[in-house]
């Protein structure tokens, strides 16, 4: 991709070196474009989602917001990453990634995060549940029909989570997602 300066996206900005990393993602520790940014269709499907119906996005709408959301997620990541260095801790997880997005100023997506996050470990815990029932279930009961089709298993029904979405533009309201 050329850039409105003529210069190759490759550019000293965007290089991000990695110790360790082997040849085959990259010359030097230095990422791949491809493996840096996040797939350009799904970063357009998500764009779609928020526009009416007949809208259309330009491919350099696309690019652009493709290199801002890579760049974001690396920003949160790094700094989620910085405090787990500084903790001794080798895995960054959700609550390192709420605490990265409040200490950088993003205070607005950091609240409804910590929600989202708190709702998925609920789900989780509740399918973990579910499914250990279950399990136990199985292995209690003895089958007389050996080689008869077995009952499929009762799947925890997912709820999208939804986040409110603050439009700054018009008014106060706000969209959900």
């Amino acid at each position: 991709m050329v850039d409105n300066t003529g210069n190759n996206s490759d550019r000293e900005g965007f290089k991000y070196h990695f110790a360790g990393v082997n040849s085959a993602s990259g010359e030097d520790g230095v990422m791949k474009e491809q493996d840096r940014l996040l797939p350009i269709a799904n970063v357009g499907r998500i764009m779609k989602q928020i526009l009416p119906p007949n809208a259309k996005i330009s491919k350099e709408a696309k690019e652009t917001m493709q290199e801002c959301v890579s760049e974001f997620i690396s920003f949160v990541t790094g700094e989620a990453s910085d405090k787990c260095h500084k903790e001794k801790r080798k895995t960054v997880n959700g609550d390192d990634i709420c605490w990265a997005m409040a200490t950088l100023g993003f205070d607005d997506y950091a609240e409804p995060l910590k929600r989202y996050l708190q709702r998925y470990r609920e789900l989780e815990g509740e399918r973990a549940q579910q499914s250990k029932t279950s399990n136990n279930d199985e292995n209690n009961i003895e089958s007389p029909n050996y080689g008869a089709e077995t009952p499929k298993k009762a799947t925890v029904p997912t709820t999208p989570l939804k986040f409110n979405v603050i439009d700054r533009s018009s008014s106060s309201l706000s969209r959900r997602f």
